[in-house]
């Protein structure tokens, strides 16, 4: 499925609880109609001990926007 953006696009949030808010494209799931834009939407994710991260505990990480939400800058 083709999109008119792609990672390392700088864009824009044109809708929803996050309009106003630009960064970079991370990440582009074309099936799911979404994408992943840097700074723009904070989550936070429980993980368990681990290796890589031996206290466990909350992470905090940037969550998917639809695709539609997003407009592409310059």
């Amino acid at each position: 499925m083709k999109t008119h953006v792609k990672k390392g696009d700088e864009v824009e949030i044109i809708a929803g609880n996050h309009k106003g808010k630009q960064g970079k494209v991370l990440a582009v799931n074309a099936a799911k109609q979404q994408v992943i834009v840097e700074g723009a939407r904070k989550i936070k994710k429980a993980t368990r001990r681990s290796e890589q991260n031996p206290d466990g505990g909350l992470l905090e990480q940037d969550g998917p926007v639809h695709i539609s939400n997003v407009k592409k800058l310059g």
